[in-house]
């Protein structure tokens, strides 16, 4: 360790004070955050938060992205793993990053990941769940609580029986429980395998476990054909965050893909509807702002942030709360 310059004793004593001065802050800055944080979440019936994607090709980076989803106003982040291992990789400190999320006030509602657990191929489902054991371990020393579970190895062809599938899930609801952090299976429209909310919930229903519940989209709910009737059926615990987005009337659902999502209220999904579903069943989670819009990601990250927490906003305020 190399010796640190002296200093005159002035010049000391006013930084040693003016350190005292900050350490003392700290706790108030904390504070006043969560009870920012807290202010909003009063404000409706729902929290909201920024799913990462919507300003991932930004590239800002995760520590960014934090400040970006407390500046704007939402409640919960939900990060992607890879950003999270990279940000590890790249020499950063999880205990800071953890701090960074606490002093915010923001939630870890959730992140995405593609560990294979789904797969036929036995040594790739192993080594799926490899992965998802080590995402789970990152997401969890980061306050996270759940993580997304889609279908990933088995989307571009068919795969196994719903009860197969059903079956892994358990598997996989097994070791998130030995690590804290809930799996939600998620609905995948554009797959081959649980592209429909009714093929999902089967999955949900037969892991028979405590923990298991679905992660629906309203982008994927369209885009598999599952329609929205369905989710009245869902209880406030079989679903405790949301993808919410939009979509245009063109191009048709069978061609329409990821990068057609719009903002809430932009397009033509019958958002109140659905937001009154979710409501009347009795879900109170967290909506998570999922977009992959490449003009979006041409536009400063933080204005499409705010402008996605306001459109949220907007159509949550349009269902009947009482």
């Amino acid at each position: 360790m190399s010796a640190l310059p002296a200093l005159p004793r002035r010049q000391f004593l006013g930084q040693w004070a003016s350190g005292v001065a900050l350490a003392s802050a700290a706790p108030v800055v904390s504070h006043v955050c969560n009870a920012e944080a807290e202010d909003r979440r009063a404000a409706g019936p729902f929290r909201y938060s920024l799913n990462t994607s919507t300003i991932r090709e930004q590239k800002v980076g995760i520590v960014r992205e934090i400040e970006i989803a407390r500046e704007a106003g939402y409640d919960a982040i939900e990060p992607w793993m890879d950003a999270l291992h990279r940000y590890v990789d790249e020499g950063g400190s999880v205990p800071d990053l953890a701090s960074r999320l606490r002093d915010s006030g923001l939630e870890v509602c959730s992140a995405i990941g593609f560990a294979q657990w789904i797969v036929d191929d036995e040594g790739a489902r192993l080594r799926g769940l490899e992965q998802a054991r080590k995402d789970m371990d990152l997401l969890a020393r980061l306050g996270g609580k759940r993580i997304a579970a889609p279908p990933v190895g088995a989307h571009d062809k068919p795969g196994p029986d719903l009860a197969t599938i059903a079956a892994r899930y358990r598997a996989l609801l097994e070791l998130g429980d030995e690590l804290g952090v809930v799996p939600q299976c998620e609905v995948w429209g554009f797959s081959q395998t649980l592209s429909r909310l009714a093929e999902t919930l089967y999955v949900v229903a037969a892991a028979n476990h405590p923990r298991a519940c679905v992660l629906p989209d309203v982008y994927h709910l369209h885009k598999g054909g599952s329609g929205f009737e369905s989710l009245r059926l869902l209880s406030g615990e079989a679903v405790q965050v949301f993808h919410m987005n939009d979509y245009p009337a063109e191009p048709p659902r069978e061609t329409i893909n990821d990068s057609h999502r719009v903002y809430p209220g932009d397009g033509v999904a019958p958002l109140t509807a659905i937001l009154q579903s979710l409501h009347d069943s009795g879900f109170r989670g967290t909506l998570s702002l999922e977009l992959f819009n490449r003009d979006y990601w041409k536009q400063d990250p933080l204005e499409v942030a705010r402008t996605g927490l306001r459109k949220m906003r907007e159509a949550t305020g349009r269902i009947r709360v009482g």
